[in-house]
């Protein structure tokens, strides 16, 4: 499975009508929806479908048609997103009505070469599960942890700073292994329930 970690965007050009394509990680899509609404006030439409992987690991997908007519557009963007394994992704499709009625597998099409379009101009990165964890570190210790976390390519997600500092986590399960050998002994890792 794959997944973007930025935003790409192209645009084709279908008897006269623009599919204007994004493909964003899942996380980004209410904000990358809201912002084209905004940048594209007179799109006709705003087609959109995407995948994500929730707690339970189980794959969610959902599209769009936006208008157009019932399975020409939002299914056919989500079939191109599955069938290239994409995960935690999104992908937007602003279109401009050209004037030219393009028909109903005429539509398919296009959405699906706009996706496609988009998607090999993309750069896409193997998806690997990510585990959240919890670490309690004295403020001495801090600096160290820091060093390590960045060594072995764990993000902290958040922190909390009372007596000690809360660390949360985020990090693939070999890396959490790696730098557990490097931890101090009165330091242990956590599994927190996200």
């Amino acid at each position: 499975m794959k997944f973007v970690d930025l935003e790409f965007n192209t645009t084709l050009e279908i008897k006269k009508s623009k599919f204007i394509t994004h493909l964003c990680p899942y996380n980004k899509f209410d904000e990358v929806m809201e912002r084209l609404k905004k940048e594209h006030p007179k799109a006709r439409h705003f087609v959109y479908a995407y995948r994500y992987l929730n707690e339970f690991e189980q794959v969610v997908e959902n599209s769009s048609d936006d208008g157009e007519p019932k399975g020409t557009s939002g299914r056919p963007s989500l079939s191109v997103l599955s069938g290239a394994c994409f995960i935690n992704t999104a992908v937007i499709i602003v279109r401009y009505f050209g004037g030219v009625r393009l028909g109903t597998g005429g539509l398919v099409r296009a959405y699906s070469e706009a996706v496609n379009l988009s998607i090999q101009n993309a750069t896409s990165k193997e998806f690997v599960k990510q585990e959240t964890k919890k670490l309690t570190v004295t403020y001495s210790q801090f600096s160290q942890i820091e060093y390590l976390l960045d060594k072995y390519n764990i993000h902290i997600k958040n922190k909390e700073f009372q007596d000690t500092i809360v660390l949360f986590l985020e990090g693939t399960s070999s890396s959490f292994i790696e730098f557990s050998k490097e931890l101090f002994l009165d330091n242990i890792l956590e599994d927190i329930e996200v």
